[in-house]
């Protein structure tokens, strides 16, 4: 670069000065011109001077003594020296030398044309003559009192004199020139070691490879990146990180342009991923730092999706809760049958009935939950007694409301999702309650499947009622305040919502989901 801008400023310069050059020496042979043309009118006016052409012109040719010493050879020669002219030349109507500065030529006629200005025409012109070349100027002398041209007068600036002016006006122009490179130089480091500066020490060549790799690994990888600079504003965002937020990303940008989660992870410690729900995503951001040389260039946050993990793991975990209760179900029913095996080997045929028919009534996993009996749906039911296990566990009662869901479940995934989600907060709320309890109200609505669970904890702060549903907002110590999220994300991802109900004095948090379409409808289900 300092070479290219270095090359620049010397043809800028050469260029400039040629033609200055140029135009000094036209300026300078023009002024010659003048000056031959006002030094000829001037002694061609002379009365003297046009008196002696006169009576040269009347009378025959002079000898060239009586020319050499004559007053019309000394007054030209006083002219020439006194104005630095290369010479100074008066003719008769003839066109013969009645003055020259070689005293040898006077009284022969003259080298070059005299014609037009024996015809009364001013000439000047560049022409070469006895003398060499010159900037010459004839102008006619007429005779006093009449327009009759007896004469003319010749006078010739050297060319020498021409290229000495051109060369006095030439020094300046080129200590001009000078000064000119010098900060032509100077201008074209500093440049260069700001261009240095602000890309870091990288040739044009580098910066090329790096923008290369730059589009490569930006619109190829397929988490969402954004680079904010030092001062917090988007250098860059590609399309994924636009799709996964949910909004352009243009540069430009600020932080508070950009969804609260992207702040906050700008404002963790470096290296501290953030989960967050945007729009119907989960989501895990990171933010780093990018430093060189120990200045801050400023932060690259990468944006990763996560709902489908996040769904699989919620799945995963009703997955194994129920398992865990088939297990402690088998070993349960394991030792109730040795029991109704001793009795009826003993002969005591009575009270094994009476014992089988206390496990009948105890539902399908060995434990009584209330209501059970009015779900349908197998693997619903599973699901409810597990939950109920877990509730035990904790000194809390899971018990169903006084409705039924007549259909069976048609998407078992999205129910258990959205159910183990707001059982888990419900019984996390109300443990350590007066009468512990959790109760879990299932309505059917054509396929539709609307879910309120409510608990007899301290219900939802005034404060967080708003933002209860929002990434990060946690009513208790358990949890990191993303399963309301989900809950809320499943929910409108089926065209339904999931909400808060009004707060009730006394009455813990009732939170109610509407799924559609996760139901089989009640005249599709099969009668046995």
């Amino acid at each position: 670069m300092l070479a290219v801008l270095l090359l620049l400023v010397a043809v800028v310069l050469a260029v400039g000065c040629g033609g200055s050059l140029y135009l000094l020496r036209q300026q300078a042979a023009v002024e010659s011109r003048n000056r031959s043309l006002d030094v000829a009118r001037t002694l061609a006016e002379d009365d003297a001077v046009r008196s002696a052409v006169t009576a040269a012109s009347d009378a025959d040719p002079l000898p060239n003594a009586q020319l050499q010493d004559g007053p019309m050879q000394r007054e030209a020669e006083a002219v020439r020296t006194r104005t630095g002219a290369l010479f100074v030349v008066v003719t008769d109507d003839r066109g013969l030398r009645l003055a020259h500065p070689n005293p040898a030529l006077l009284g022969r006629r003259v080298s070059t044309d005299p014609t037009q200005a024996l015809a009364g025409r001013e000439v000047v012109t560049d022409e070469t003559g006895t003398l060499g070349a010159s900037a010459r100027a004839k102008v006619p002398v007429y005779a006093p009192g009449s327009a009759r041209v007896v004469g003319e007068v010749s006078v010739g600036v050297g060319a020498a004199a021409v290229a000495d002016r051109a060369r006095d006006a030439l020094w300046p122009a080129l200590a001009v020139a000078a000064g000119a490179l010098v900060v032509g130089l100077v201008g074209a480091d500093v440049l260069a070691r700001r261009l240095r500066r602000l890309t870091h020490g990288l040739q044009p060549e580098e910066l090329g490879g790096i923008l290369q790799a730059h589009d490569a690994v930006l619109h190829g990888i397929a988490e969402g990146v954004v680079s904010l600079g030092p001062d917090g504003r988007v250098v860059l965002a590609n399309a994924e990180a636009a799709r996964l937020l949910g909004r352009p990303v243009p540069a430009g940008s600020t932080l508070e342009d950009l969804p609260t989660a992207v702040r906050h992870v700008v404002d963790q410690p470096p290296a501290v991923p953030a989960t967050a729900v945007v729009g119907d995503r989960a989501l895990v951001l990171s933010a780093r730092r990018v430093e060189r040389n120990g200045r801050l260039l400023g932060h690259v946050v990468t944006v990763a999706d996560r709902t489908d993990v996040e769904l699989l793991t919620r799945q995963l975990d009703a997955v194994r809760a129920v398992g865990e209760v088939l297990r402690a179900q088998r070993h349960e029913f394991a030792n109730r049958l040795h029991l109704v095996s001793g009795l009826l080997e003993t002969g005591r045929a009575s009270e094994a009935g009476n014992y089988v028919r206390t496990l009948l009534a105890t539902g399908p996993l060995g434990w009584r939950v209330e209501g059970l009996d009015a779900v349908a749906d197998p693997y619903l039911q599973a699901f409810v007694a597990a939950k109920a296990a877990h509730a035990r566990e904790r000194q809390v009662v899971l018990a169903l409301g006084e409705v039924s869901v007549a259909g069976r479940v048609a998407d078992p995934v999205d129910v258990t999702t959205v159910l183990g989600n707001l059982v888990d907060n419900a019984v996390a709320a109300a443990v350590g309650s007066a009468g512990a309890r959790v109760e879990v109200d299932l309505v059917q609505e054509g396929s539709d499947l609307v879910l309120a669970v409510s608990d007899s904890g301290d219900g939802v702060p005034e404060g967080l009622r708003d933002s209860v549903f929002e990434v990060g907002v946690t009513t208790g110590d358990e949890g990191h305040g993303i399963g309301l999220g989900l809950v809320r994300q499943v929910a409108r991802s089926r065209g339904g919502d999931a909400w808060l109900a009004p707060a009730v004095p006394g009455q813990g948090a009732v939170f109610v989901v509407r799924l559609p379409g996760a139901l089989t409808p009640v005249h599709a289900v099969e009668v046995s």
